[in-house]
């Protein structure tokens, strides 16, 4: 017995793919936006005091912002869930050939014949909830969202976009002139999207260089879009 514990099989899967998901959301849109709004009023205005204020009213904003998005989004999923295993529960009772029919299909998919179906089937149909819960995962794709999700969510992409939002603004606390403060700004916030990118392909298993490499092109881009359209507006002004 000691030697079949000692040896037994664990494997480590990564099981909060929803907060890996959250955290991104909000740290990406905390590192450029707050970016491009300081880099966009550095050019405009002689103070960095002033760019520090505009940056902590958006940073302000914008995790109120996000956080509500990601509450609203979440609350949509645990909607959409609940309202389908009702549909589920009602057609296994009203419609129970339609189901016994769906639950073969299923698994044709995975070439498993009817006849070495049917006595999972058989099972499924003595435990209702059971066979509810079949139906939600592999007819539906659906999985029960966690308890708390929508206030965790909210809570998650806000604290995520604050934490990014910050790293763009610090030069512009501790540097005179807005110039250079700009690129400190610049040389920090990549180097905030390749650590978090690395740290990211680390967590989900897809590489550590090439999330950060993907990480920074991607939020490289979008910073340098929002500057770009920051600039502009400022030259027509």
């Amino acid at each position: 017995m000691h030697d079949v514990a000692k040896h037994s099989h664990v494997e480590g899967h990564f099981q909060s793919t929803e907060t890996v998901r959250d955290v991104v959301i909000g740290l990406s849109d905390g590192l450029t936006v707050p970016f491009a709004l300081a880099a966009g009023l550095s050019g405009a205005v002689a103070s960095s005091h002033i760019v520090v204020l505009a940056g902590l009213a958006e940073i302000a904003a914008g995790s109120i912002a996000m956080g509500l998005g990601g509450y609203l989004a979440a609350r949509g999923d645990v909607e959409h869930y609940a309202s389908e295993r009702k549909r589920e529960e009602r057609e296994i009772v009203e419609r129970v050939h339609d189901e016994e029919e769906e639950i073969y299909e299923i698994f044709e998919q995975y070439s498993v014949d009817r006849e070495a179906a049917a006595p999972v089937l058989e099972a499924l149909k003595r435990n209702p909830k059971a066979w509810v819960d079949f139906m939600m995962r592999f007819e539906l794709g659906l999985e029960e969202p966690a308890a708390n999700r929508a206030y965790r969510s909210a809570l998650t992409i806000s604290a995520s976009y604050i934490a990014g939002g910050f790293v763009p603004l610090l030069p512009y606390m501790f540097v005179g002139s807005n110039t250079v403060a700009l690129e400190f700004s610049v040389l920090i916030t990549l180097l905030a999207l390749a650590l978090f990118g690395a740290l990211k392909g680390r967590l989900v298993g897809t590489g550590a260089l090439r999330s950060a490499l993907q990480t920074v092109s991607i939020g490289g881009v979008a910073a340098a879009a929002a500057y770009g359209l920051a600039r502009l507006l400022n030259s027509v002004h």
